[in-house]
């Protein structure tokens, strides 16, 4: 949702503040998250909840959620959070953007409910789905390589990975 222009200035205090706010409120929501469902990784979470503060809330170009739902848009900045089992910060991160109620969080992992405990397409803010460790750094860099190659769009694309999955799969 940041505009990016100041993207390489330093924050001012102020803005350090509600981002470190962020970080633990979508701290907060993935341990909640998790023990509602009674199933999860609440630790996965919370080590990144700065960088998904950051990232969503200071960084990152996509359509307001509040006046756009469908967020598949081509300009939009792609995410792909490749250690998918930390999920539950992902749909807390996309809520309090704005794009469903805060409340729904509370449904993850339901029968009834789309918030899995994967990052799954069928969602319009997913873009592949993710859990096979390692898979998302290469999913990426394809979608950073059309980016600049077939689509000649400025969009960027940042993945997010977990230091477990570095060890394993096609890392």
């Amino acid at each position: 949702m940041s505009s990016g222009d100041n993207l390489y200035h330093q924050p001012t205090m102020e803005e350090v503040t509600v981002l470190k706010d962020m970080a633990t409120k979508l701290r907060i929501h993935s341990v909640k998250m998790t023990l509602a469902s009674k199933s999860g990784h609440p630790t996965s979470c919370s080590s990144m909840a700065e960088l998904m503060s950051v990232l969503f809330f200071k960084v990152m170009k996509y359509k307001d959620p509040k006046v756009t739902k469908e967020q598949r848009d081509p300009a939009n900045d792609r995410f792909i959070l490749s250690k998918g089992h930390a999920a539950p910060i992902l749909y807390a991160a996309w809520a309090e953007a704005g794009l469903f109620p805060v409340e729904d969080l509370m449904n993850l992992r339901k029968i009834t409910s789309d918030l899995e405990g994967h990052p799954t397409p069928r969602l319009p803010f997913i873009d592949v789905a993710t859990g096979s460790l390692g898979q998302g750094l290469s999913v990426a860099a394809g979608m950073a390589y059309c980016a600049k190659h077939f689509d000649k769009s400025s969009y960027r694309t940042y993945c997010l990975m977990g230091d477990g999955e570095s060890m394993e799969g096609n890392v």
